[in-house]
């Protein structure tokens, strides 16, 4: 069920993600997209995230899941339910439970950055071997990853969400928590259409650019920032 072996890195790495239903996922793609498109392109984004993560080595790949799974989900993924209010407590209880589930430093990653390759999360998770926490700043000021050696629900619930200087808080919060914090390469997550143009032509060979370019995406999103 997992990514197991003697050469496996000794972390896992955890998928946070909606199921990607027509009208409740990157909304904000809708236009120039259809709801439905949309969705599709949020499909094939977290295809990519989830077979980026399994390519990587680590022992487990763990899906947090708010839904059902369907016919994206590639074989070798643990899903298990996300739980909270609001996506603080999701982030910080998909850790917990992860850990609990498979007691290792743990990787999170969100369903935005299809562009995101095995080598850069393998790279997240060897971190964590010698810092407490990792951190991926994105550039709309979140952050696209975070990782913990160990889970500190603490540090994470009551962070402000979805704001410009949400990554910063975040940050200063896991550092004033006593943690000593990696940083990764900034990258852009997939909000709006000129973010979709961008990751495309990031990652050209991605199911998420083959999806992107089906519904004329390349042509009739805003020209990349």
């Amino acid at each position: 069920m997992s990514s197991s072996g003697s050469g496996a890195v000794g972390a896992q790495i955890v998928v946070i993600a909606k199921e990607p239903v027509a009208g409740r996922v990157k909304t904000r793609l809708t236009p120039p997209f259809t709801p439905a498109e949309a969705a599709g392109l949020a499909a094939a984004a977290l295809e990519d995230t989830l077979r980026a993560a399994l390519g990587t080595g680590v022992r487990h790949t763990v899906l947090a899941l708010e839904g059902l799974p369907g016919s994206w989900l590639p074989p070798g993924c643990v899903v298990i339910p996300q739980r909270g209010a609001g996506l603080d407590e999701r982030i910080a209880w998909a850790m917990a439970d992860a850990h609990r589930l498979h007691p290792l430093p743990t990787v999170l990653v969100g369903m935005d950055t299809p562009q995101v390759t095995p080598a850069l999360l393998r790279a997240a998770a060897d971190a964590l071997a010698g810092h407490d926490a990792v951190y991926g700043p994105a550039a709309d000021g979140g952050f696209w990853l975070l990782g913990l050696r160990r889970p500190a629900p603490s540090a994470l619930i009551g962070a402000p969400m979805s704001r410009p200087d949400t990554g910063q808080a975040v940050l200063a919060r896991l550092r004033a928590a006593g943690l000593d914090v990696a940083t990764l390469p900034e990258l852009t997550d997939v909000d709006t259409a000129a973010d979709a143009a961008t990751v495309a032509a990031e990652a050209p060979h991605s199911r998420f650019a083959a999806s992107l370019a089906a519904v004329g995406g390349l042509a009739g999103a805003v020209a990349p920032r």
